[in-house]
């Protein structure tokens, strides 16, 4: 009986250890698959942690692998928006599309919200911005760009039977001014001393002066021209104030955004230059109303 107890004993051992070793293994095959880096497999062979192209990477070669150039914008007439069908059109978008079949791709427009365009762009959800962009030190130092195309000032918005009680104005203290979130407007608008209601579109800005929620809007001047007064949903409003004249600052400049280090730019400025050769950034500008702020140098 002793000995039978002895030798239950032992196998029962025997048991513990191999169940042991048993998981012990499985632990070491976890480990050898999930272990190690947790980025994505594409985060890993394309991206860096800030953003730009590796040493032996080439944007250009990413979006002709993919077969498309997704382009950042946002609802922003003449430049990006809507016809009657839901297809994006205006001057920035078909120039997007003729430079997507230059480089032998489709184009796809993904509407982005403006304050996170850099983030937008690091995590390739998109592969450019071109929106009517204002080359400020800001994108500059976070995105690189092509050569400047337009030319642009910011403007105040205010309603028609108001306007000459904001003419001459030097300040903005004490008005209620709505602004795109992170635009060259809002900047100005702050600079001249406003209050600003931030909203997520240049568009949703004349609506809230339209309202009657703000008391004024700062917008792009080339928007300001293609969506209010006669002939257009907002002929109520009226634009008075130059902000850039009132500053003392120089006329703005547009310009496209790629990542830092993208071939891309190059790219760019090399479909650029034979489209302003050949008469098609001319003609185009022409269609949207653009054509006396185009940059054809």
């Amino acid at each position: 009986m002793m000995k039978s107890k002895k030798l239950w004993a032992l196998l029962l051992a025997l048991a513990l250890v191999l169940g042991l070793a048993a998981c012990g293994g499985k632990d070491a095959g976890s480990d050898k698959t999930g272990g190690g880096s947790t980025a994505a497999p594409e985060e890993q062979e394309t991206g860096d942690a800030g953003g730009g192209q590796k040493a032996d990477g080439s944007d250009l070669a990413y979006v002709q692998g993919k077969g498309t150039l997704v382009v950042g914008m946002t609802d922003f007439a003449p430049m990006d928006y809507r016809d009657a069908s839901g297809s994006w059109i205006g001057f920035d978008a078909d120039m997007a599309s003729a430079f997507a079949e230059s480089l032998g791709v489709k184009v796809e427009f993904q509407e982005i919200t403006w304050d996170y365009k850099v983030m937008e762009l690091n995590a390739k959800s998109i592969d450019c911005v071109w929106n009517g962009m204002t080359l400020n030190d800001e994108v500059k130092a976070a995105m690189d760009t092509g050569n400047a195309y337009c030319l642009n000032a910011q403007v105040l918005v205010v309603p028609a039977a108001k306007a000459a009680d904001f003419e001459n104005l030097t300040s903005l203290e004490g008005l209620n001014v709505a602004v795109e979130s992170g635009s060259a407007g809002e900047d100005a608008a702050e600079a001249l001393g406003a209050s600003t209601t931030a909203v997520a579109k240049q568009a949703d800005a004349l609506m809230e002066v339209s309202a009657g929620t703000a008391d004024a809007a700062v917008i792009d001047l080339l928007m300001a021209g293609a969506m209010i007064g006669e002939g257009t949903n907002y002929a109520n409003l009226t634009y008075t104030v130059n902000l850039n004249t009132a500053q003392g600052l120089k006329s703005e400049e547009y310009g496209v955004g790629f990542r830092k280090g993208s071939d891309l730019v190059d790219a760019w400025n090399g479909f650029w230059a034979a489209a302003v050769a050949d008469g098609s950034v001319l003609e185009t500008g022409t269609a949207y109303g653009v054509q006396e702020s185009l940059i054809l140098e």
